[in-house]
């Protein structure tokens, strides 16, 4: 598969679709390519990716699949989120031969990995892509939605998923004022985790930043969406935080253009709590679609072409344009 992407991230030797067989010594030969699509709460979790001693969604995950296929099962995912922030569509791909799939079929797969999984973890489909496709660096856009609650009364049926500022209106034109600043290519290196943007490069791309009100199970709730590339760590929990100040008044939207030019940390706002973020969902290019899915002829939003992603996406949000890839926000 061909990678576009500005921010080139290079792919592991070997993990190339249609890579060639291995040298002796090397790892086995495997003879397909699965992908997961997962949902999660994240509350329960000390990030995705794998820590000892620490629960998390990959480490869960890779647990199940070892039982399942009698031997370990190393896997990549389309976006590392950190302790507490929850998936509706994260992706993820691991490589397996014709052993380990023999007399078993995608639909079996997902009902026992949802079986072996945390009660927190929904395995949503269970597909099987281009060998060699990888859920991080074939991946072109990734999106993510922040919900935040100004309700005076603590919104019960909604609270592990909002941020929950206690009553007080937001302004939500000057928040998209602010918002706008930030769209396209920029150096982000205010919006990110001081220590992890070290020696790294933290220019990224915002494709698309919307702030708009909707209902969760009747609940309104103020949702800043953000579709992009190379998200750098808490880049989306800290626009969300440097939004939110604008639309409390306590500074302007030009204020925005101001941290975005300061190029550092401790001009940006506050680093939104992790519980109102969700991994909405990831964008691949068509040749990337899907072999065989369990979810039927529909697969799950934001996978393959853009028609599928169209038909299928959550809430009739449609899918945005070609994005470079990223890893985490």
């Amino acid at each position: 598969m061909t990678q576009t992407t500005q921010h080139t991230q290079t792919r592991p030797a070997g993990s190339a679709a249609g890579a060639p067989a291995a040298a002796d010594g090397e790892r086995p030969v495997r003879e397909h390519t699965l992908a997961l699509t997962l949902s999660y709460n994240g509350a329960p979790f000390s990030g995705f990716a794998r820590q000892p001693g620490q629960l998390t969604v990959q480490g869960d995950v890779e647990a199940a699949l070892e039982l399942l296929f009698r031997r370990p099962i190393e896997t990549t995912c389309a976006g590392r989120t950190d302790a507490g922030v929850h998936a509706l569509g994260q992706v993820v791909s691991f490589d397996v031969d014709d052993v380990d799939i023999a007399g078993r079929s995608l639909p079996s797969l997902r009902r026992s990995l949802n079986a072996l999984t945390h009660e927190d973890v929904s395995i949503t489909a269970v597909e099987e892509r281009p060998l060699g496709f990888s859920a991080r660096f074939d991946a072109l856009w990734r999106e993510y939605h922040y919900h935040i609650s100004t309700e005076a009364a603590r919104p019960v049926l909604v609270a592990p998923l909002v941020w929950h500022l206690g009553g007080g209106a937001l302004d939500l034109d000057a928040m998209r004022a602010g918002a706008a600043f930030l769209k396209g290519e920029h150096d982000f290196k205010s919006f990110c985790l001081a220590a992890s943007a070290v020696g790294k490069s933290t220019v990224r791309d915002v494709r698309e930043l919307e702030v708009y009100q909707e209902e969760i199970v009747g609940c309104p709730v103020v949702t800043v969406r953000v579709v992009g590339s190379a998200f750098l760590h808490s880049m989306v929990r800290t626009i969300v935080g440097t939004l939110v100040t604008v639309g409390r008044g306590r500074q302007d939207a030009a204020w925005v253009r101001q941290v975005l030019e300061a190029r550092e940390r401790a001009a940006a706002g506050e680093n939104a709590p992790a519980s109102g973020l969700v991994f909405w969902r990831v964008g691949y290019p068509d040749e990337c679609a899907p072999l065989r899915s369990s979810a039927g002829s529909c697969v799950s939003a934001g996978m393959g072409d853009n028609a599928r992603q169209a038909a299928c996406a959550p809430d009739g949000v449609r899918s945005s344009g070609d994005a470079p890839s990223s890893d985490r926000a």
